[in-house]
C-alpha cells in the first residue's frame, strides 16, 4: 500500500495506541496488527512498532518527569536493568521461537486483571514494600524489559503491576513509573532492531506523530483521574490483549 493513502488511518491508530498506551499499556494491539494490515512482515511490523511506540512512551514519560510524579535518581539502577534486559530481548528474538509467551501471557494478564478488578489495595494511596527496589530491578525490571525487547503485547501492564504488588506504588505513581521502564525498553529494542534495516521509516515517522500527541494526553488523564480512570483501563486492556493471542493462537 503507498503510504500517503494509509497515513490518515495510520496517524490516528497511533494516538490512540498513544493514549491507551500511556493510561494502561497495551497499545501495541492496535498498531502492530495495524502494521501487518499494511503489508509489513512481521519482523517489519515489531521493528516498525517500536520505531513508533517510542515516541508515545517518550511524550508520557516527559509530561509525568515535569510533573514530579517520577523521582529519577531512585530508579536508575531498574532503568539500566530494563534497558539491559530489552536489549537481550530483541537479539533473541531473531532465533528463538515466540510460541510458548504466546501460550502464556494471556493467562498471565487474565490474572493480574483479576487482581486490579478485585484487589480493595489498588488506589492511588501508596501501600506496604514487600522488596527492595535493587531486588525489583533485577527481577521485574530486567525480566519485563527482555520480555518487550523478544515480545511486547502488555509490558505496561507488566510493569505497573510489578510497582503495584511489590513496591506498594498507588496507581499514579506506578503508571508513571512504568512508562518511563516502558519508553527504557522500547528505546532499546529500536537501537537494535535499527541494524537489521526492517524498519519502515515512513509509516513510523507518520505514527510517531500520533503516539506523541497521544501520550501526552493519556499522561495527563492519569494524573488528573488517577485510579478511577487507570484502573478499568488497566483491566480492560489486559483482558484485550489476552484475547486477541488466544484468538491469533
Amino acid at each position: 500500500m503507498e503510504v500517503l493513502e494509509i497515513a490518515p488511518l495510520m496517524f490516528t491508530l497511533a494516538l490512540a495506541a498513544g493514549l491507551i498506551d500511556a493510561i494502561a499499556g497495551g497499545g501495541g494491539l492496535i498498531t502492530v496488527p495495524a502494521l501487518l494490515w499494511a503489508g509489513l512482515p512481521p519482523v517489519g511490523a515489531l521493528a516498525t512498532n517500536k520505531a513508533q511506540a517510542v515516541w508515545g512512551s517518550f511524550a508520557a514519560t516527559a509530561h509525568f518527569v515535569r510533573q514530579g510524579a517520577i523521582a529519577l535518581r531512585p530508579v536508575v539502577f531498574t532503568v539500566v536493568c530494563t534497558f539491559v534486559g530489552a536489549a537481550l530481548g530483541a537479539l533473541s528474538v531473531q532465533h528463538l521461537s515466540t510460541e510458548l509467551l504466546e501460550q502464556l501471557v494471556p493467562i498471565l494478564l487474565i490474572g493480574f486483571a483479576l487482581y486490579f478488578l478485585v484487589s480493595p489495595r489498588v488506589s492511588d494511596l501508596d501501600s506496604h514494600q514487600r522488596i527492595r527496589v535493587p531486588a525489583y530491578a533485577l527481577t521485574v525490571g530486567f525480566g519485563v524489559g527482555f520480555y518487550d525487547g523478544f515480545f511486547g503485547p502488555g509490558t505496561g501492564t507488566f510493569f505497573a503491576m510489578g510497582y503495584v504488588a511489590l513496591l506498594g506504588f498507588g496507581m499514579r505513581r506506578a503508571t508513571a513509573h512504568a512508562k518511563l521502564l516502558n519508553f527504557t525498553s522500547n528505546l532499546a529494542a529500536l537501537l537494535f532492531f535499527l541494524a537489521g534495516g526492517h524498519i519502515v521509516w515512513a509509516l513510523a515517522l507518520v505514527m510517531a506523530v500520533g503516539q506523541l500527541i497521544g501520550g501526552w494526553l493519556g499522561a495527563h488523564l492519569v494524573l488528573r483521574h488517577g485510579a478511577r480512570l487507570v484502573r478499568p483501563v488497566l483491566v480492560i486492556a489486559s483482558i484485550a490483549v489476552s484475547l486477541k493471542l488466544l484468538l491469533s493462537g
